[in-house]
């Protein structure tokens, strides 16, 4: 199994999110957190924030 790791303007663009958005999500627990690459750098698994894109989709066809 490979692991995908995406930057952040990857996330922006699959998520159609802001940046401060994003960060606002992971504050209050409701986005997947990033992974640190470096000491300037962190990024995302790609699975996961296509199981968070999956979970909204849900979420709205369960409304």
């Amino acid at each position: 199994m490979t692991t995908t790791i995406i930057r952040l303007p990857e996330v922006k663009k699959q998520t159609g999110l802001s940046r401060s958005t994003i960060y606002d999500f992971i504050a209050k627990g409701q986005f997947p957190r990033q992974v640190e690459l470096g000491v300037h750098a962190v990024g995302w698994v790609e699975a996961d924030i296509q199981g968070w894109i999956a979970s909204r989709i849900n979420r709205r066809n369960a409304a």
